[in-house]
């Protein structure tokens, strides 16, 4: 029996689904029905009805709807009036009415008749799927949301509720009254008040907005469209702090300002503390003892985990569980009330203080959050003291004279000799460590990766993984030495090798640490990035930061030790060495232990520098706008980098500023962008820089032939040359420079270029790529390059190419300037065939020194160079 719903129709039917005409289940019952019989006695018990469609009003100029019903084999008729089929009984035919407007008048008089009634969406729906017309006892336009089950709570509207039921319905979705988490699928909550809205918060069922249904209607007649897709209902969540008036008690000025403006992000408003329209007061618990005002009853007060909680589950979190208490315990009461009246000196109340609040909280174990007092040697020899660095041999023997320890307790040691205090440091260090490691695992790690997460997964996979890394293997190898550093701490003897266990994981350290050390920068920037663009990853920052196990230390100060730590355990292991005599067995292996660290450190920062150079890459690739794909491999590493200017017409004009970034096989060209146009947002919402350069050329070192050290005189300072022969070319080309950066040498410069075209080649004499020649063979200088008269004359020609490239829709204008002879030239000057000809053979005339075109001022003069058949070809030189 289905639920009864508080909310009915004019014509007496339940806004609940009725199980007994629900589609699914009619076409269940008739298949039961018939399942038993053979085909002589279904046709004996029921003759064969057949289906056809009457296609009412609009419905029936729709082609599309036409074909669909030819698919199914289905036959139709046309009509704009519904009255001529009567109440639509026929012993012959089963109707089926489809209709556009479900709010016309004909759709109401087939409702009241029992009529079956789609939408062309649902029709076409079935088509696509070659299956048969659902049967339905309500109109059903779409299948929207088809196998969805939606609740309602909060709404006291019950036209609202109504409107709101109908499309749910027209879209082939479901109702129902109760919130049973095995079938509802949605909850449409209009507060956040009430026990569906928390069951649903519990079970994790999406919580969502009346406009989810409306704006689902809106798409009804896309039949590849369905309302369920998280994609389209993320938008519609309800936010955790609709209907909340918050307010916050103890929080600094800046911390309050960032929580009221989360407060509106997520649906509620703030007003100033003891507002009575205030709902929550939020208190930072650690800084307020007493509130400042008796508060309501209808007033909660929480503490601030409620408010970063609610954030991350994107849901309203129940406040009894973090309902604000004062801090004061009765036995905390009675004993600072005892040490008031018994001791009359203040600075003795303080210490007896501190000593019986610590007995209060039982705090006497030593924790590496953070570094706190060491007890003193006067507690008995437990073995927290046994392992504690504080106690000096000279103390553990006093102590053991002047205390008999209890039976429980580890039995006092003899004096202990210096390898055996730094073997126990050793340990303890190890066991601080390793809690850290379990600590960011626990609290961190394991609550993101967990499944069915309230509001869906916080970060995504890849996130975590570039956060964590391999911590899981370096606290698992860990966990084992701290394993085997007890049971040598436990079980002394001087004979006892450190080194042993430190080799025995020597391997997989290896393994372990480099994927995480190599990568660790990379995951600070993804958790930044993160706690700024994702609010739930941010609140569960806060929460977690706040636990006394992190010791108020944030995330990234916790993931930093791992950096740290190999360092740290070779420093200790050499003062063992120190200490260790030199006929004992062990300083040999603890050599080898120290080495094999080192081994370990060395292997790290190999790895680090291969990917730091790979990441160089991706830098000039995004520095660069334009820059080949091809520049992306594996084996190639940026060696060095380079500010010049351009002497030449080559490869860019004369005056440009050029970067060059040399790799050890290639040279990249690139020159300064005179406008920047955009910025680069990656799939994560990473906004970059907007690319400083625009690429001119990709050159393989192989085709540079000859490196020229041009001598400095007083109209050239600080240039070299690059003789150049591109396949594109049949004569070499000559690309000079003027080197700009001050901290950059020269020779040093040009030696590391010849060395890498050298490698290139594989010729062993780079030096010999070296020839030192004088400034006028090479018709290059450096003198007035920063003039005004020249800054002017590369304005003149940058201007003259924006002209002449606005009469050209290609990189070769030969066309437009044949017109422009033609229609301007002078008789004489007809044959622009011959002139371009001519102007070509004057271009290729030298092959070292670049022709200098005599004026950029006029349009003709612009293509006196034959240039981009190699700086702006169009198909690149790798």
């Amino acid at each position: 029996m289905a639920d009864s719903s508080i909310v009915t129709l004019g014509m007496g039917r339940s806004l609940v689904d009725s199980s007994i005409y629900d589609s699914r289940m009619a076409e269940t019952t008739k298949e039961q029905f018939f399942m038993g019989l053979h085909t002589e006695e279904t046709e004996d018990v029921l003759p064969r009805v057949e289906t056809r469609v009457v296609l009412v009003g609009e419905a029936g100029n729709c082609a599309e709807l036409e074909k669909a019903l030819q698919d199914i084999n289905t036959p139709c008729i046309k009509t704009d009036n519904v009255r001529d089929f009567g109440d639509g009984e026929n012993c012959e035919f089963e109707t089926v009415f489809v209709l556009k407007d479900f709010q016309a008048p004909e759709c109401s008089f087939l409702y009241k008749n029992d009529s079956r009634i789609l939408g062309p969406s649902a029709v076409m729906y079935c088509a696509s799927k070659g299956e048969p017309l659902p049967f339905s006892s309500r109109p059903l336009y779409s299948m929207t949301m088809l196998n969805l089950s939606l609740c309602f709570t909060g709404f006291r509207k019950k036209d609202e509720v109504v409107n709101l039921v109908n499309l749910v319905h027209h879209m082939g979705g479901t109702i129902r009254k109760d919130f049973d988490s095995a079938k509802v699928t949605h909850l449409i909550a209009h507060s956040t008040h009430g026990e569906k809205y928390r069951l649903a918060v519990c079970m994790g069922t999406p919580i969502l907005t009346a406009e989810w249904i409306r704006k689902a209607w809106e798409h009804r007649d896309d039949i590849n469209f369905h309302a369920g897709s998280e994609e389209f209902r993320t938008e519609f969540k309800v936010p955790p702090f609709q209907d909340c008036v918050l307010s916050f008690l103890g929080f600094s000025e800046e911390e309050k300002t960032n929580m009221e403006e989360r407060t509106q992000k997520h649906g509620g408003w703030f007003q100033a503390v003891g507002d009575e329209r205030c709902t929550h007061l939020v208190v930072e618990e650690n800084s307020i003892k007493e509130l400042p005002f008796t508060p309501s009853k209808r007033l909660y007060v929480v503490k601030q985990e409620w408010f970063w909680g609610s954030i991350q589950m994107d849901a309203r979190a129940g406040e009894s569980m973090y309902s604000y208490e004062k801090s004061e315990s009765p036995a905390m009461k009675k004993a600072v009330s005892l040490l008031s009246l018994t001791t009359p000196n203040s600075c003795r109340k303080r210490r007896r203080l501190r000593e019986t609040l610590a007995q209060l909280t039982k705090e006497t174990e030593i924790s590496p959050f953070p570094p706190r007092k060491r007890p003193s040697a006067e507690h008995s020899l437990s073995m927290g003291s046994l392992l504690d660095i504080s106690n000096t041999p000279d103390t553990c023997k006093s102590s053991g004279e002047n205390a008999r320890p209890p039976k429980s307790s580890t039995p006092a040691l003899p004096k202990q000799s210096a390898r055996w205090q730094v073997s126990k440091e050793l340990y303890q260090t190890e066991s601080n460590y390793v809690d850290i490691l379990a600590t960011v695992l626990q609290l961190f790690k394991y609550p993101l990766d967990r499944e069915g997460q309230v509001g869906g997964p916080i970060l995504a996979q890849e996130e975590i993984k570039t956060i964590f890394g391999s911590i899981p293997d370096i606290y698992e190898v860990h966990t084992r030495i701290k394993a085997d550093l007890e049971q040598l701490v436990m079980n002394w003897s001087e004979e006892r090798s450190v080194g042993d266990i430190i080799l025995k994981y020597s391997k997989e350290l290896v393994k372990a640490y480099p994927p995480f050390v190599n990568f660790f920068e990379m995951s600070k920037e993804t958790i930044v990035r993160c706690e700024r663009q994702k609010p739930r990853f941010h609140a569960f920052l806060k929460i977690n930061q706040a636990k006394p196990e992190c010791g108020r230390q944030t995330l990234v100060e916790l993931l930093i030790r791992p950096v740290q730590r190999l360092p740290s355990v070779a420093l200790l292991l050499n003062d063992i060495k120190k200490h260790t005599s030199d006929d004992n067995p062990d300083k040999v292996t603890l050599e080898k232990a120290i080495e094999s660290l080192k081994e370990v450190m060395t292997h790290i920062n190999e790895d680090k520098r291969k990917t730091e150079g790979q990441k160089q890459i991706f830098d000039v690739v995004y520095e660069v706008d334009g820059c080949p794909a091809n520049l992306l491999s594996s084996h190639r590493s940026l060696v060095h980098r380079v500010e010049t200017i351009a002497l030449g017409d080559k490869p860019c004009d004369k005056g440009e500023h050029v970067t060059l970034f040399l790799f050890n096989d290639c040279l990249e060209i690139a020159r300064k962008r005179h406008k920047v146009i955009t910025t680069f947002r990656s799939p994560l919402g990473q906004t970059r820089p907007p690319a400083q350069l625009k690429h001119i050329a990709l050159m393989p070192l192989s085709q540079i032939r000859r490196v020229l050290d041009i001598q400095d005189t007083e109209e050239c300072q600080n240039a070299f040359a690059l003789v150049v022969r591109p396949p594109t070319e049949q004569e070499n080309l000559l690309f000079s420079f003027q080197l700009t950066a001050e901290d950059t040498l020269k020779s040093a410069w040009l030696k590391t270029l010849c060395r890498q075209v050298a490698n290139t080649i594989c010729r062993a004499d780079a030096e010999d790529l070296i020839q030192s020649t004088d400034p006028d063979s090479v018709q290059v200088s450096t003198k007035d390059m920063d003039s005004t008269l020249s800054r002017a004359s590369r304005a003149i020609k940058k201007t003259s190419k924006k002209v002449t490239r606005a009469f050209s829709f290609t990189k070769t204008p030969k066309r437009v300037l044949q017109r422009a002879f033609l229609a301007n030239g002078t008789p004489d000057e007809k044959s622009p065939g011959l002139d371009l000809d001519r102007m070509g053979r004057m271009t290729s005339s030298s092959t070292l020194a670049a022709v200098h075109s005599p004026s950029m001022v006029n349009l003709s003069s612009a293509f006196e160079r034959k240039y981009h058949t190699f700086s702006r070809s169009t198909t690149h030189l790798i």
